[in-house]
Order: C-alpha cells, then structure tokens, then sequence
C-alpha cells in the first residue's frame, strides 16, 4: 500500500490544516471528485493522471499514477460509482477523448495502469477536423443509458448515446452541429460544453411542452453562451418510419467579453434553470432561464397533464421515451454525405414544432475577484456556487432570499512552511 500524502502544511499566523500533496511534477490542469466523494483525480500539464482514495481513517491514499496523454490533461469526470468497472474519462490538449477502466483485482498503483506506467485506455476517440476541447457526460440511472459530448475548437459539437458506456465503439451518435461560430485565425479561445445535471426538465419545462427525455447543454464559445434542448423529429426513408433527437437552440446569452467557463446548476426543483458563467472580464454572472407557457391551456398540475403534451413530436403525437439502439441505426446515404461536408450551420430557435420558447434573465453580476475568473461551478444541490480568478482566490456565493446571489466565504492561499514530524 502506498504511503500517506497529507503531509501537513501550516499557514504563518492561521489555524492549522490538512493538505494533500498531489505528487505531479508540474501544474494540476484538472481535477475531479467521484459521486461519493470518496475518490479523486487529478491531471497534470505533464500528462499524467493520479487517482487517490479515501480509506475509513480519512487519510487519502495513492491509488495510481499513469501516462495518460502527450500533453496537458484538459478536464477529467468520473462516471457514476453504480457503473461497473468504475470509469474515468479524460482529454488532452492532444484533443483525445479517453475513457478508462479500474481493474479492481489489480495491486495498488496498478489499477489504471500497466506495469510501464502507462495507462490502459479501453476506448478513445479523436475528431478528424480539429482537436475537441471539451467534453461532458452525462448517465441516467433508470434507463442505464450513457450520452457524452464533445466540443472541438471550430465550435462544432458531437453528442453521442450507448448503453454501454465503457465501449466508445458502441456509442451511436445522436447528433452533430455547428454550437457556436468559428473563431478567427490567430484569436483567443475558449470553449466548454456541460450537460444539465438534473435528471429530468423542471416541472415549468414540462408544462411549456419540453420532452420528459428530453437532452439539455449549456455550450459556451468566446463570447456566446447557448442553451440547447432536443426535440423528437420524424423523417421517411423508404417507406419506414424513424424517430430521432435532434438539438435546437433554445436560448442564446450573449457576452462583451471572453467565457473562460460556465456551469449549470443542479436543484431545478425551484421551477427554472440557473447558468453562470466566468468571464475574461473578471464577473461571475447568474442567469435565470424559464420556460413560459400559457396560463389558459386548460392543464392542472397533474403528472399525466404535465409529461403528456406531446409537443415533442412533429406530428403532434404524444411523446414517447426513445430506445438508444433506435436512434443509432445507419443514417441514409445523404445524411451521410452531409455529415462529411462539414457544412452544418449554427442551431437556432425557429419556431418549429417541439421548440419551446425560453427566457433568460441576469439575476446577479459579481465582481469578487477584480480579476480574470477562470473557473465557476455549483455543489451537487445548488445551494452553493464557487469560483476561482486569476489572483488565485476561490469564492463562494449563496442565494439571498431575494433570488440574488452574494459572496458568502473566501479562501486563499497564504505563505506557508511546511511542519516536520511530530
């Protein structure tokens, strides 16, 4: 087993404190927490991953240490712990989209690895047009169905679907689009894509005629967040009958200044969705995004009255819940030549059966940092919203009674010395 690293560090004048040492010889890029909290990766701008554990004595333990990528490891995400291998997923600056798989019978600093200290990808993927530079995923625990996202640096998104979501070559895709325009040569860039982490749309969604199945993405591109929501669409081929998602623009939120990154918050129970974004500008801005539907359709607030409104189809029948293996079937011979084209316009709200008008409002515009903010990101309930800036500050805000948000902790590294053995 290998050692401890929480070697404590104790800050000049401050109460004392645990702190991991996470070992990298460069930078940590990326980090992520599993559901449970219980386990944690860390990427490197060396490009090698660090998984740690948490045992029953609080003391956080190396777990593994491999090569993942060939440079700087862009963003990690855990698949929820109920799927079995546990699954880590990654992406390099390379723009390879990696997925691995714990060998839980493999000794410690093994389990991702192999004995050269490199890891053991079980699948990947790479875009043959321009690197991907972001990526999320997203898995419902009823249906057991897998769907991950990825954002290259033309702004072209891919989404695709699996049951199997330790096997890339297994996955159908859903849809591909252009999310947000294409920068020009030599301009600053930054792009993010974050799956709605709510299992299903908020009970105003489904009122306004929002699928119950129904996919979400917040989307950022340089100065432009987009909210996007599928519709179910029907097409004819040959005389068969397919039913598809496909991505509409359901909101665009418009900005002056670079997104360095955004977040959705999880919690929709209050009825609307809540975005907030980091931007270049040094503000963390909180938008509220809601679903208005007709106060005289005639509907209570029934179940069967709310998921019943059928307005997810073209043909206005209702909506029915979409197998995976039905919407990765073999597309016609056009839509393939399209998809090779590579000239799909930006998505936009047309109006067109299954498209549900949204609105969006800015409910808080925080300027904490006085800084570039680099990072924004809510706790798994919504109650708390982070963010960090360029100072190296991390800030915390709640939600007033009001609806607002307003800064509530700060944490920031001071000088330190590090304590020898007791």
């Amino acid at each position: 087993m290998a050692p401890p690293l929480n070697e404590p560090i104790v800050a000049e004048g401050s109460p004392t404190f645990d702190i991991i040492q996470h070992g990298h010889k460069d930078l940590v890029q990326a980090i992520a927490f599993n559901a449970y909290g219980d386990r944690c990766a860390t990427g490197g701008v060396d490009g090698k991953i660090r998984v740690f554990n948490r045992h029953r004595d609080d003391v956080w333990r190396l777990c593994d240490n491999w090569a993942a990528h060939s440079g700087e490891i862009l963003e990690l995400q855990w698949l929820p712990p109920t799927v079995s291998p546990n699954l880590l997923a990654s992406l390099g600056i390379e723009g390879r989209f990696k997925l691995w798989a714990e060998d839980p019978e493999a000794a410690p600093g093994k389990r991702f690895s192999s004995r050269t200290g490199h890891g053991r990808a079980i699948s990947e993927i790479k875009s043959g047009r321009c690197p991907f530079r972001s990526f999320s995923l997203k898995h419902d625990e009823v249906t057991r169905c897998t769907w991950f996202a990825l954002l290259a640096t033309d702004g072209h998104l891919f989404v695709y679907e699996s049951e199997q979501p330790e096997m890339l070559s297994e996955y159908g895709k859903i849809d591909d689009f252009q999310a947000c325009s294409k920068p020009n040569r030599g301009e600053e860039t930054c792009f993010k894509v974050r799956f709605d982490p709510n299992p299903e749309p908020c009970y105003n969604a489904l009122r306004a005629g929002v699928s119950q199945d129904a996919l979400s993405l917040v989307v950022s591109g340089m100065l432009s967040v987009k909210v996007f929501r599928t519709r179910e669409t029907t097409s004819s081929s040959f005389g068969a009958e397919t039913r598809a998602r496909e991505f509409y623009c359901a909101i665009e939120i418009p900005h002056t200044h670079l997104v360095r990154d955004v977040a959705w918050s999880p919690g929709n129970y209050r009825g609307y969705d809540m975005i907030a974004t980091a931007s270049q500008d040094g503000f963390v801005r909180v938008f509220r995004i809601d679903t208005p539907y007709p106060k005289n359709d005639g509907k209570t607030w029934a179940t069967e009255d709310i998921i019943s409104s059928g307005k997810g189809t073209e043909d206005g029948a209702p909506s029915k819940k979409l197998h995976p293996r039905r919407l990765s079937q073999a597309p016609s011979g056009i839509r393939v030549e399209i998809d090779k084209s590579g000239t799909h316009g930006e998505r936009t709200y047309t109006g067109e059966p299954g498209q549900i008008e949204h609105t969006v409002k800015e409910i808080s515009k925080l300027d904490a940092h006085q800084s570039p903010v680099w990072r924004v990101g809510f706790d798994d309930d919504g109650q708390i919203l982070g963010s960090v800036g360029d100072e190296g500050k991390l800030m915390c805000y709640r939600q007033t009674p009001s609806g607002a948000w307003a800064k509530s902790s700060e944490l920031g590294m001071m000088k330190t010395r590090m304590t020898g053995p007791a």
